[in-house]
């Protein structure tokens, strides 16, 4: 299987979309034909990655953690791209915003700062709440649209010395579950995609032992998975937990049993 899913014409919002999984994401559907818009909190930061990706990114300063910005922000995609097709929530913050060592020394949920706690809840949890808050009344008045909602293994969710970052993603991919629910039968899709383990990303602890650095996935195994949700194959796909590690299985399956296979 190639991965080469088209999606031309696309209009899609990729928040976080400025490195790791964002911006992997992001270069797969602009390789796919589709209009891509990544965020940052620093707009400096968003521009400098659209320039990075090329013809087709567009680089947008938003904080997902502020409504009054996620409102004009998204104003601005639809203004920009002339409407939007795809919503990417993928902004987070990872663990080490309250223990760069979070690996090596785990500390304790009651040695957590309550700052850093309501940060990270802020932004991987209520940002997608925010974000998808302000671009779905749009897809539904339109009677279609595509959810993309980013989430990662249950394990992580309830590992030791993961406060606040398991419980925010815990959170964040029950909200995925219940906006697929609102969504049914207004044409609007959601869907769940996750790496399906540890990433080499920026959210990767100081001191990670070498043996361990090289188990780590690329970020570009979001690739074919996120192309796919994005084509036209997977038009009218509701409901989904993709793991990207394990698609290409899934996918074969799908089309074997008509549909009525699910990942794992």
């Amino acid at each position: 299987m190639t991965g080469d899913w088209r999606a031309d014409g696309m209009r899609v919002l990729v928040t976080g979309g400025t490195s790791g999984l964002g911006e992997a994401m992001a270069a797969a559907l602009l390789d796919a034909g589709a209009s891509v818009v990544v965020t940052s909190r620093d707009q400096g930061r968003a521009a400098a990655a659209a320039r990075r990706l090329g013809r087709g990114c567009l680089g947008l300063g938003m904080d997902v953690r502020d409504e009054a910005e996620v409102e004009r922000g998204t104003d601005s995609v639809h203004q920009q791209l002339g409407g939007l097709d795809v919503l990417v929530n993928n902004a987070g913050i990872g663990m080490r915003t309250v223990n760069p060592r979070f690996f090596s020394d785990p500390r304790p949920f009651w040695d957590v700062p309550a700052g850093g706690f309501r940060d990270v809840v802020a932004t991987n949890l209520t940002g997608y709440f925010l974000v998808a808050r302000a671009v779905v009344p749009r897809f539904v008045a339109a009677g279609k649209g595509r959810v993309v909602n980013v989430s990662m293994n249950h394990s992580t969710m309830n590992r030791k010395g993961f406060v606040p970052y398991g419980p925010a993603r815990a959170g964040a991919e029950a909200l995925a579950r219940i906006m697929e629910a609102d969504l049914a039968g207004t044409g609007v899709t959601a869907n769940i995609l996750l790496p399906g383990g540890a990433t080499a990303t920026g959210m990767i602890p100081e001191g990670l032992p070498a043996e361990h650095r090289a188990q780590l996935l690329a970020p570009e195994v979001m690739g074919p998975p996120i192309r796919w949700l994005c084509s036209p194959e997977a038009a009218g796909v509701h409901g989904e937990r993709l793991v990207a590690t394990g698609f290409e299985a899934w996918l074969a399956a799908r089309r074997t049993h008509a549909g009525d296979v699910t990942p794992a």
